[in-house]
């Protein structure tokens, strides 16, 4: 017999030997098992058939929220859709939900997967995710990001520096094309959005007035002795920054003046021969007086030298350094400047391409298969000079190299 509910009499239903249900009318019930669980009930009939939907279990689900429920399926039905199957339909697009990667989620993968294999500058990744994009979107779903939110970010992050929102949204375009590739997003919402500073081709180079107050400031400067010889070991020879800060102890032989950096820890992926000048030759032999840990020149102070230091070491360096009387300048500046001071020496484009290991794409530079080791070696000896008598003020004939270092 169909009796109006009420808080009361749900609660006053008393478990029996076997289930039994209650009914109010038009279908809705509760079940009360042998156990005292009391569930609230759907009865229907869909396509010929009764069905039975479970709306929730009391007193999780209370009176009015179970009515409420009760409505809803009565309104499925009345369309032509079974609410018991709506049910499960919704249960899985939850579940899917549930599955679908966070923008935490995705930023881990994208740093494990593409930036650590990838990019030697993997941790500046792994940095502005954790500063800026996880702290903003972090627990959001990555497919709920839109272009507007990206705009949004970028012109915080712009406001503190834009070529820092620039390197952001670069990171962050990165990371959605990357989801897209994987086919865990259809479409990246980083479209169309503009970087929000105009950066410029950096032309600096150091003064030689300043090479020597910025050789002789680290001195004192605050980072560690091997940093400094690192920077040293940049202006001496000209290399990129990663390149000296990957180079292992195997690849240098300092009895015959050369240093061999492989393919495989080469930009364009071609062996380079570097020639030592005895600059260069004196830091490396300072620098093997230290018994560093590990094989590399320069390894990390983490892990006993398993690793070497990351690319963003140096940059963090001259950062924490004033050099009274120096513009501030990056890394890559030192290999500029030495790019510079070859071509106020007399040599041609070529050798100084040679020197710094640039590509030449020409045909003549496809079928020109010499080694220019020879015209290296007088580059890079004639910047030894030229960098000797800028550190100590005297004649070229008359200096001996000054590295010494604290």
């Amino acid at each position: 017999m169909a009796t109006k509910f009420t808080d009361l009499y749900i609660r006053n239903l008393q478990p029996q030997p076997k289930r039994y249900l209650a009914r109010e009318g038009e279908g809705f019930a509760v079940e009360v098992q042998p156990s005292g669980l009391k569930s609230w009930k759907f009865i229907y009939d869909f396509v010929g058939q009764r069905r039975k939907l479970t709306l929730g279990n009391y007193p999780d689900m209370g009176l009015q929220e179970a009515r409420k429920a009760f409505q809803e399926a009565r309104r499925l039905l009345a369309q032509g859709i079974d609410p018991a199957e709506q049910k499960q339909r919704n249960r899985e697009a939850q579940k899917a939900e549930r599955l679908e990667p966070t923008v935490t989620d995705l930023a881990a993968e994208f740093v494990e997967k593409y930036s650590k294999p990838k990019k030697r500058t993997w941790e500046e990744d792994e940095r502005i995710l954790h500063k800026d994009v996880i702290p903003a979107w972090g627990k959001r779903k990555a497919k709920d990001i839109t272009r507007r939110d990206v705009a949004l970010l970028v012109d915080k992050v712009a406001k503190r520096g834009g070529i820092m929102g620039n390197r952001t949204l670069a990171c962050v375009r990165r990371m959605f094309n990357f989801a897209v590739e994987r086919g865990t997003l259809e479409a990246s919402p980083v479209v169309h959005v503009k970087a929000p500073a105009k950066e410029t081709r950096r032309d600096r180079v150091l003064t030689p007035a300043e090479i020597r107050l910025f050789w002789e400031a680290q001195e004192t400067a605050p980072v560690s002795h091997y940093l400094r010889l690192a920077l040293r070991l940049l202006l001496a020879t000209g290399q990129r920054k990663g390149e000296v800060l990957t180079a292992q102890w195997v690849d240098v032989d300092l009895a015959s003046g050369w240093w061999i950096i492989p393919a495989s820890r080469v930009k364009n992926g071609h062996l380079h021969r570097v020639p030592l000048n005895s600059t260069a030759t004196a830091i490396l032999t300072e620098l093997q007086s230290l018994n560093l840990p590990g094989p590399w020149l320069f390894p990390s102070p983490r892990g006993n030298g398993e690793n070497p230091v990351t690319d963003t070491s140096l940059d963090h360096a001259l950062r924490r350094c004033e050099f009274d009387g120096v513009e501030p300048f990056t890394p890559h500046d030192l290999r500029r400047t030495v790019g510079t001071a070859l071509g106020e020496l007399g040599f041609n484009r070529l050798v100084q391409d040679k020197v710094l290991n640039h590509v030449d794409r020409t045909v003549g530079g496809i079928y020109d298969r010499h080694t220019y080791d020879r015209e290296k070696r007088q580059a890079l000896d004639a910047w030894d000079r030229r960098l000797q008598e800028i550190l100590t003020g005297q004649a070229p004939g008359n200096v001996v190299p000054f590295v010494k270092s604290a």
